[in-house]
């Protein structure tokens, strides 16, 4: 059995190998809709000869309903059933069957299915064919990706939302399998942003091929044999210059075009895995990036895109030279770790943008995931309940308020998450906040150190409260301390010996905050005896859960 790709329409375009195995085959097999019409057979026409046997595989069902006891579903497994059952009669007498298929066998096409159900019983090849994309790319003329950009192949099938989410992150795209989906789809790609630079290619190769703009296209005019072309985005990015007086521009941009904009992102507390799709779709669609130059080394180099690194004690300086770009017509992205909303690059950026001459920048903030919900996560569930958000550095607010604060999230026995707890130039408010917290918490109350989550370094570590070591705490971790309620527990397989894990043996130590919180009038409330160690029952969960916050530990200002 041999699966032939036939390429994207055009037959000059099939492969000598497809044309070769055609001439050898017996057997000729190929899909079609109940008209008897096939796009494949069309294209292999005239190296077909009277003499080979041809296998019409008919689709019992395209469009609209069907009848069929399991839907739409039971009807095509019925269908790909029965047509290899007939495939396997001509191989069981010997024959050899081409099972032909426009663009390749195994992209998307109905050839897989023969292939699944026989390749296993009977000898086969498969004949690679030029896909719809490469077509569709050499038709518009223009790339798809080049460097180290990516390119994402969706259907048009999937929901909206995801869509949109997969368009905003990717860097080049191909979105298959219009027709009836392209008005979801051209919705989707303009949520992403990307409605501006889309093209549109219809039966490439074919008879009535049609290019144009996405935005243009009639959505009642769309067949199912066109594709969505989103293209590499270096392509479309003009080339940053250096001007004689050492200022970027860009190519083309003047004074008095229109202004661009700057989006604030943050980047979670780590590397790409911690990106919101979003985000992705915001720094590849920047012409500048401009941060702290260790958050910067956490996103991909572009082509044609300039990055602008620099300290971490500059921010204000930072935000008014990314507004600066914005004004001469960049788009900018300021980058901060975790979310720029906490502790982070967006106050900086708002604050400089609320004042002349950038009152009119447009401006976004875009959310990324925290260093307190990464750490958190890690170690359980310490933020279960309630919970406080501050910062011990004492560089923008005097350690009196700090302290004022901490005294008053501890007597209102909220979990606390502590950035910037120290530096190799602030040694003692780790300790300080120990002292303080020890004044209103148990000693056995768990703290969560983390230390570099989701990167290299990586170490998370769960220690009594009354344990705290200043020395284990620098800018690079944050502490979670528990509340009354916080309960710590072993569990998973022990190690070396069996047992029911007493004493904790190699059993994994986690934490969690129970969601439901004790009656002040009961004798369990907050600081009862006995409320940390080891768990026994979990409280039963509340009807709704409470929505996240984000943030990771900045550099101080």
């Amino acid at each position: 059995m041999y699966g032939v790709g036939l390429g994207p329409g055009d037959p000059s375009l099939m492969t000598v190998r497809a044309v070769q195995v055609i001439a050898e085959a017996d057997v000729i097999a190929y899909h079609s809709a109940r008209h008897g019409r096939s796009i494949a057979r069309s294209i292999a026409a005239e190296h077909l000869r009277p003499d080979h046997l041809e296998e019409p595989l008919v689709y019992p069902v395209t469009t609209g309903t069907i009848d069929h006891p399991g839907g739409y579903r039971g009807a095509m497994e019925d269908f790909y059933a029965e047509s290899a059952a007939r495939l396997a009669v001509h191989l069981d007498a010997g024959r050899t069957v081409a099972v032909i298929a426009e663009g390749d066998p195994l992209f998307y096409g109905s050839y897989m299915h023969m292939h699944k159900r026989l390749a296993d019983r009977y000898p086969t090849e498969v004949i690679p064919g030029v896909t719809s994309v490469s077509a569709a790319a050499a038709r518009l003329g223009t790339p798809l990706v080049e460097g180290e950009e990516v390119l994402t192949i969706l259907p048009g099938t999937l929901p909206e939302e995801e869509l949109t989410a997969r368009l905003a992150s990717a860097d080049s795209a191909v979105v298959m399998k219009l027709g009836r989906t392209f008005p979801a789809v051209r919705r989707a790609v303009e949520r992403a942003g990307r409605l501006a630079d889309a093209r549109y290619v219809e039966r490439a190769t074919m008879s009535g091929e049609r290019t144009g703009t996405l935005a243009d296209i009639d959505p009642d005019s769309v067949p199912y044999f066109s594709v969505a072309v989103l293209p590499s985005r270096a392509d479309a990015r003009p080339v940053s210059q250096e001007s004689e007086t050492g200022t970027e521009t860009e190519a083309g941009t003047e004074a008095g075009t229109e202004a661009g904009d700057v989006v604030v992102v943050g980047t979670g507390p780590a590397g790409p895995l911690w990106l919101t799709p979003e985000t992705r779709g915001a720094l590849a669609a920047a012409d500048d990036l401009v941060g702290y130059t260790t958050y910067l080394d956490r996103v991909p180099v572009r082509p044609g895109q300039r990055r602008h690194g620099s300290d971490n004690k500059v921010e204000s300086e930072r935000a008014e030279f990314a507004l600066d770009l914005a004004r001469r017509g960049r788009r900018v992205a300021v980058v901060s770790g975790g979310d720029p909303g906490v502790f982070a690059m967006a106050t900086a950026v708002l604050e400089v943008a609320s004042a002349d001459p950038y009152r009119d920048v447009p401006v976004r903030v875009l959310p990324g995931v925290t260093a307190a919900n990464a750490a958190a996560a890690r170690a359980g569930a310490p933020l279960g309940h309630d919970y406080a958000v501050l910062s011990l550095s004492d560089r923008l607010k005097p350690w009196e308020v700090i302290a004022e604060r901490l005294h008053a999230a501890a007597a209102a026995d909220l979990v606390l998450a502590l950035y910037n707890p120290g530096s190799r130039s602030r040694t003692w408010q780790v300790g300080k906040a120990r002292e303080l917290l020890l004044e209103h918490r148990a000693p056995d109350t768990p703290v969560v150190i983390g230390r570099d989550v989701g990167g290299t370094e990586e170490s998370v570590r769960i220690v009594r409260l009354a344990d705290l070591d200043p020395a284990q705490v620098d800018m690079r971790t944050i502490l979670l301390v528990g509340s009354s309620q916080t309960v710590t527990a072993r569990r998973g397989p022990v190690g070396g010996g069996g047992g029911d894990g007493a004493g904790g043996g190699d059993r994994e130590e986690i934490v969690w905050t129970p969601r439901r919180y004790p009656d002040a009038r009961s004798s369990d409330g907050p600081g009862a005896p006995g409320a940390h160690g080891s768990a026994s029952e979990p409280s039963p969960p509340e009807p709704s859960a409470s929505e996240p916050s984000a943030s990771d530990p900045s550099p101080e200002s």
